[in-house]
């Protein structure tokens, strides 16, 4: 290969990339072939699964009409106010006492506001947060195919609180692992339990969470995430419990952008459970798969 061949070039470098930053947080380079651990597989997504089924799942507003289309009656999705990439534009919208406000196509951002906004000092405080080209840091490629907005939406929870993550793991339409992720704007910890709410001896990395009883609600948040995982081969369903309800959060085909470290034992079982398609070299689709920015999206 030379510099004449730019093409080339542009295939190559991003898996070298992202193979030096898989050993930098698991202290080994990714398998070239047959990988078998739920790490080793999540990399394997990263640098070689292009299928169009992943390019909207890092799209938020993608992801809460799938959560309203797949799982009606079962999750109340988080009205959305207003979605643009002006942030003068909130200045216009019918807001209630408390929303927050987060970018469409990344993640670990994250402002709450409340009543009218100052836009002046939104826009200080968002500064760049539209522009970031977010899928750069991981090489996650569907946050790539994901619209570069802010949105304006409803707050889950009262007010200085951040209910509990309930992050399920779905893999070929069957949820097989529920994580309860607590504390996260403080001392994040996680209790993993089986579909069944059996507690795992492992914590994902976090210190181990109270372990709380069987909820009567189960069966509903595994319903909810089979249907809106169905028809991925792996895919985390994030959604929130509040006020006797459940509610949407984010659909994750990269967990923990596949760097988490996790307890061998664990990263073998859920690799166990996963089988890759078969069909692994679909080229990335030409441009956008989303529609184009509308501007402002009105509450529904």
């Amino acid at each position: 290969m030379t510099v004449e061949d730019p093409a080339r070039l542009a295939r190559v470098v991003p898996p070298l990339r992202r193979a030096l930053l898989y050993r930098r947080h698991h202290g080994r380079l990714p398998p070239l072939r047959d990988p078998r651990t739920f790490t080793e597989k999540l990399n394997w997504r990263i640098t070689r699964d292009r299928r169009p089924l992943l390019a909207p799942t890092c799209d938020k507003l993608a992801g809460k009409e799938r959560f309203a289309r797949r799982a009606p009656g079962l999750v109340r999705v988080p009205e959305t106010y207003w979605a643009g990439t002006d942030v003068a534009g909130l200045a216009g919208a019918d807001l209630p006492a408390r929303w927050v406000l987060k970018p469409n196509h990344s993640c670990r951002r994250v402002l709450v506001g409340e009543g009218r906004p100052d836009v002046t000092d939104l826009a200080a405080r968002t500064a760049g947060w539209v522009g970031e080209r977010y899928w750069r840091k991981s090489e996650e490629w569907a946050y790539r195919h994901a619209r570069p907005l802010l949105l304006a939406e409803e707050h889950v929870g009262e007010a200085g609180e951040v209910p509990a993550d309930l992050k399920v793991l779905v893999f070929d339409g069957v949820p097989r692992l529920v994580g309860v992720h607590t504390g996260r704007q403080g001392e994040h910890r996680a209790r993993l339990y089986t579909a069944d709410w059996e507690p795992l001896p492992w914590t994902w990395g976090y210190p181990a969470g109270p372990e709380v009883p069987r909820p009567d609600w189960l069966p509903d948040l595994l319903a909810a995430a089979a249907a809106v995982a169905a028809g991925f081969d792996m895919l985390r369903v994030d959604l929130y419990r509040h006020a006797g309800r459940l509610w949407a959060g984010e659909l994750t085909p990269y967990p923990g952008a596949g760097l988490g470290r996790l307890e061998p034992d664990l990263d073998a079982l859920l690799g166990s459970w996963w089988t890759l398609p078969a069909a692994h070299t679909a080229r990335s689709p030409a441009g956008r798969l989303l529609p184009a920015p509308a501007g402002v999206l009105l509450r529904r």
